[in-house]
C-alpha cells in the first residue's frame, strides 16, 4: 500500500477522477456563480473535492515513502509535534469527505431507483469509484499525521458546507424523484457528516498506535 509506484498510480487516479468530477459539476457551478452568487461555488462540487483532499494526502504519503528509501525518519513517536499541521487538516478533510461523499452518492443513486429513476451506465461507474473513495479513505488513514484537532476543523468545515448547500439550495442534482424527498436527503447527508467525522476521529487513534 505504501510502495511508491502503487501511491503514484493511485494518485494519478485519483486527480483524474478529480478532474472528471469537477468537468462532472460544470453546469451547476456555472449555474450557481450565475444565479445564486460568486461566493458559493465552491461549496458545490462536493466529491471531486473530496477526492482532492485524499490525493493531497497521497502527496505526503509518497514524499514519506521517499524519505524512508533514503533512510530519513518520517514517522514521530505518538504524541509528539504540533497538535495542528496543514498536512492534518487535509488528512481530517480526507477521510470525512471521502468517507461521507462516497457512501453519500451510491445511496442516492440507489435511493432515486428505488422510486423509479433509471441507472444508466454512468451512474454505475459512479457507484464504483465513490464506493472505492469510501473504501481508500478508511484504508490509509492508520497512516495519516493528523490529530483531534485537524479533525474539529475538517468537521466544521463539512457542517458548514452542510448547512450552505440546502439553505443557500446549491446541494448536488438528485435523481428526478428525489426532489420530494429534499428534507429526508438533508438529514441522511448530515448524518453521513457525523458518520464521516466518527471514521477520522477513530482514525487519529489508529494512526498514533501505527506510529507507536
Amino acid at each position: 500500500m505504501l510502495s511508491p509506484w502503487f501511491l503514484q498510480a493511485l494518485l494519478w487516479v485519483n486527480v483524474l477522477g478529480t478532474l472528471y468530477g469537477y468537468e462532472w459539476y460544470r453546469g451547476q457551478l456555472v449555474r450557481t456563480w450565475n444565479e445564486y452568487g460568486e461566493w458559493l461555488v465552491v461549496f458545490v462540487p462536493d466529491s471531486p473535492t473530496a477526492s482532492l483532499f485524499f490525493s493531497i494526502t497521497i502527496l505526503y504519503l509518497i514524499r514519506d515513502a521517499s524519505r524512508a528509501r533514503r533512510g530519513v525518519e518520517t514517522l514521530k513517536p505518538a504524541g509528539s509535534g504540533s497538535p495542528l499541521s496543514w498536512r492534518g487538516v487535509w488528512e481530517g478533510l480526507a477521510v470525512i469527505t471521502q468517507v461521507k461523499y462516497g457512501i453519500w452518492a451510491v445511496s442516492i443513486i440507489f435511493w432515486g431507483a428505488s422510486q423509479g429513476d433509471t441507472i444508466v451506465w454512468q451512474e454505475w461507474m459512479l457507484v464504483a469509484s465513490h464506493s472505492a473513495m469510501a473504501i481508500e479513505a478508511l484504508l490509509y488513514m492508520r497512516f495519516y499525521r493528523f490529530t483531534a484537532l485537524a479533525v474539529a476543523i475538517g468537521a466544521a468545515w463539512t457542517l458548514t458546507n452542510d448547512y450552505i448547500d440546502y439553505a443557500f439550495g446549491v446541494f448536488p442534482y438528485l435523481p428526478a424523484p428525489l426532489y420530494d424527498n429534499v428534507g429526508e436527503v438533508q438529514l441522511f447527508t448530515v448524518s453521513l457528516s457525523v458518520l464521516g467525522i466518527a471514521c477520522a476521529f477513530l482514525g487519529v487513534r489508529l494512526a498514533a498506535k501505527y506510529r507507536v
